[in-house]
């Protein structure tokens, strides 16, 4: 018996509906994933003109900071799931509720951070192996991005609230807005311009600090005008709902970034010179990252809000919609870093020792795009129907396993060329990539409850 005319045309509009969902939902997350990260490329590039010292400073400054939110991302990734789920159910007003007791739960953890990291943070740099002006120059610029973190952890909090409702239109025209104020403060502070004074390092964390307050502010006005928050009495309930799709994301984080910076320590043993074209090379290659981060998220959010409302068609759909795209996307940023690393490194330094093995970098880097994608969408589904332990579990055996363990045998064992050591993240990324599409074909969407 044929299906009716209507339901036919029904079928086949509805993967190009889910398609604009996850438009709609990953191109203002992956604009605001690229102006979010500019914030970081723009502190580069500026201090570039101070020295190969100062790049490698706010490298290092911008890596602890990283490594200190992965506990901030693990609380907004299950923010993000359970507001989603509750969303996509109807239940508007727990929603609401389980992102003011996330709030709260933010702000206690971002007092804690903000005093370890602006009395400690700028020993790391010491313990790293930096060169001593390295050292002075990181330490300034680390005890003033921590001392300030609340508007950082703030803007992340308040996004991921936003995100599990489906509204990423808010956080990007908040991200927008720091990068506008951030590039108008930070070139005058950083070199005596406009009749302000010349502070270096410092003026670029000065300026981070306060067009992160802007942006903060104008979420957190969002939020409460939309009633995406309604402050009451915490409900642990929900918080322990949040926390146990949380903690693994933490876990996940703490150990992504503390084997970056184990890795980071590897490239460092090569030079200044290694390790600066090492950071602005990240700094390119997190450009590539947006598509797939975006696809992620709005992997995970439409993954959330149709399992909640028990759509699971919908569900699947959306998550090989958003793959399609990522990898789509992320194939034209292999080409542009394999083809033309020269062009991109020489926007960020003119030193030709810089220049020539950022480029080489860049070139490892387009092989990585592919399972890039992949990873970052089949994680964002996983963690979507809650099965953040796996993710956990991957990342760890991947970071320590594979990128941290290898780089060790390769640098300190057999003393291979410093590309030796950066090829090896590509291993890593193709056993995650493997490794996470095998866990989401076995998973069973009908099981999942949060």
């Amino acid at each position: 018996m044929s299906l009716p005319v209507t339901s036919f045309i029904s079928t086949r509009r509805k993967p190009v509906s889910i398609r604009r969902n996850v438009l709609n939902l990953s191109l203002p997350v992956l604009l605001s994933s690229l102006f979010q990260r500019l914030v970081s490329i723009v502190d580069v590039f500026l201090t570039g003109g101070l020295g190969a010292s100062a790049i490698a400073a706010t490298g290092l400054g911008q890596l602890l900071m990283v490594t200190t939110m992965t506990v901030f991302w693990g609380l907004s990734t299950g923010t993000t799931v359970v507001i989603s789920h509750l969303w996509g159910a109807g239940r508007r007003e727990d929603a609401a509720r389980a992102a003011s007791v996330a709030c709260l739960a933010g702000l206690v953890m971002t007092v804690l951070c903000s005093l370890a990291g602006s009395r400690w943070g700028g020993d790391i740099a010491r313990l790293m192996g930096a060169e001593p002006q390295v050292q002075q120059l990181a330490a300034e610029y680390i005890r003033l991005v921590f001392l300030w973190m609340i508007w950082t952890t703030g803007l992340n909090l308040l996004s991921a609230i936003m995100h599990g409702t489906g509204d990423t239109r808010t956080p990007m025209e908040a991200i927008i807005l720091v990068n506008i104020l951030h590039v108008l403060l930070a070139w005058p502070l950083i070199y005596g311009k406009l009749g302000m004074p010349a502070l270096g390092v410092k003026g670029a964390a000065i300026a981070i600090n306060s067009s992160e307050f802007v942006g903060f502010a104008y979420l957190l006005i969002q939020a409460l005008r939309r009633r995406y928050i309604t402050f009451s009495r915490p409900d642990f309930s929900l918080f322990k709902r949040i926390w146990s799709i949380g903690w693994p994301v933490a876990l996940e984080r703490v150990a992504q970034q503390s084997g970056q910076l184990f890795y980071s320590s590897f490239i460092i043993a090569y030079g200044t010179t290694a390790y600066a074209a090492h950071q602005i090379g990240l700094s390119i290659e997190s450009l590539s990252f947006m598509p797939g981060a975006g696809m992620g998220i709005a992997a995970a959010t439409l993954m959330g809000q149709a399992l909640g409302a028990r759509k699971i068609r919908r569900a699947r759909i959306s998550h090989t919609e958003a793959l399609r795209l990522a990898v789509g996307v992320m194939t034209v940023m292999a080409l542009l870093f394999f083809f033309a690393p020269h062009l991109l490194i020489g926007l960020f330094s003119h030193d030709p020792d810089v220049i020539e093995k950022g480029s080489m970098f860049l070139k490892l880097v387009a092989f990585a795009q592919i399972p890039l994608a992949v990873s970052f969408v089949y994680a964002g589904s996983l963690r979507g129907t809650g099965d953040t332990f796996y993710v956990f579990i991957v990342t760890l055996v991947a970071m320590w396993g594979i990128r941290v363990a290898f780089s060790w045998v390769a640098s300190s064992w057999l003393h291979l060329s410093l590309y030796a050591v950066w090829g090896v993240f590509l291993i890593d990324w193709y056993f995650r990539a493997v490794a996470f599409a095998w866990r989401y074909r076995r998973r069973d969407l009908h099981a999942v409850i949060i």
